[in-house]
């Protein structure tokens, strides 16, 4: 009987799952479905996992967890950025957008932690979390192609970036790629529906794709925009930096310590960009090249594409910990915060306090006032 509701419960699954393995927006977390099965269905050697397999029962969890982690991590950075007095950096301005963007990402991912086989919400919300989610991870990207670019302008050709790196202009960048993150959304909106099967009596939140040919074009276009073109713009960005910073090193050119430290935190967050989430892409890679039928279907494979979607989810937590660990002027803003809201919560429940020039001071940006009561 086991044997028998297997085969009728994969033939369900046929159609829909081989969408779902292969969603032509990479970033949508599709891996979170319990059972991965492979777009070439002709190959009879295709080893399934099990849909109450360890890997998928841990998986909630953990995604669950990076989403309370990351909205709370992510919430913290927006909150040094956004409520510090001085103006931000151009710099800190892409920083500030990437932390919305992964803040966004993870408060959607407890919708995802919670889909298994069955869709509970509604239709509008299956469209809006899984379009929101791909665009804060496809602008997650750009905003990192933009700081690497803000770094390489600074630091390779420092007699012009006083006129190109400007706020107003990393503004307008930042509006570009969230407009351009919307538009490579719209897809996912329009073809995201849910799907009733009458059978297992279970409602599916897929993609509606129905010719291969749109599988095929839409996989080359993702990898291409989405891996592909940032990647080879930061590595590029990165190796030019690299090769500066050494080159004024061995002739013992004075860096500006201001430079010097938003390089470093920024060379940390392309780094972790890279180690979270090239191994998704490659998957990735090798699932496309799978489910045209150039490579055999194999069950290792299905493993570390679940692995690689949850490892590169925790880039949206990593971030935020790499500002606190490694950017030195984010401390500052962030203890200087910290005393600014410690001061008015005695403040308010006190309604009595001495007010530090010194906090006041490095608060409002160096200004000096007079120590006065408060009453």
């Amino acid at each position: 009987f086991f044997s028998t509701w297997r085969t009728d419960y994969f033939l369900a699954y046929n159609n829909v799952l081989s969408v779902l393995c292969s969603l032509f927006f990479c970033s949508i977390p599709v891996n979170l479905i319990p059972v991965t099965m492979c777009g070439n269905q002709n190959n009879t050697n295709c080893t399934n996992l099990e849909p109450n397999s360890l890997i998928f029962t841990l998986g909630s969890y953990y995604i669950l967890a990076i989403s309370v982690l990351g909205i709370i991590f992510n919430a913290f950075v927006l909150m040094v950025f956004c409520f510090h007095k001085k103006a931000c950096t151009v710099a800190e301005i892409y920083l500030s957008n990437l932390a919305g963007a992964d803040f966004v990402l993870v408060c959607c991912l407890p919708f995802w932690a919670d889909y298994g086989f069955d869709w509970p919400f509604s239709e509008s919300l299956c469209k809006v979390t899984s379009a929101v989610i791909y665009m804060n991870a496809f602008c997650s990207i750009y905003f990192l192609v933009l700081v690497s670019i803000d770094r390489y302008v600074a630091l390779v050709h420092p007699l012009s970036h006083e006129r190109i790196r400007r706020p107003f202009y990393a503004k307008l960048g930042c509006l570009f790629v969230w407009g351009l993150g919307l538009v490579f959304a719209l897809p996912i909106f329009i073809y995201r529906k849910l799907k009733f099967n009458s059978r297992l009596n279970l409602t599916h939140c897929s993609l509606n794709l129905t010719f291969p040919e749109q599988y095929l074009a839409s996989e080359v276009t993702t990898i291409t925009f989405s891996f592909i073109v940032p990647v080879i713009i930061i590595l590029f960005c990165t190796v030019k930096i690299i090769q500066t910073l050494r080159k004024r090193l061995m002739e013992v050119l004075n860096i500006q310590k201001t430079d010097q430290k938003a390089t470093t935190l920024i060379l940390a967050v392309l780094l972790a960009f890279l180690i979270c989430w090239v191994p998704f892409h490659v998957t990735k890679i090798l699932d496309v090249l799978q489910n045209t039928g150039i490579l055999k279907c194999h069950i290792t494979l299905t493993i570390v594409q679940q692995i690689s979607t949850y490892f590169a989810f925790f880039n949206s937590v990593l971030n935020p910990i790499l500002y606190v660990l490694v950017g030195k002027t984010f401390q500052k803003r962030a203890k200087e915060l910290f005393m600014f809201l410690t001061l008015l919560g005695v403040v308010k429940s006190e309604r009595s306090l001495t007010v530090s020039p010194h906090a006041e001071d490095s608060w409002h940006g160096g200004k000096a006032k007079d120590n006065k009561q408060v009453v």
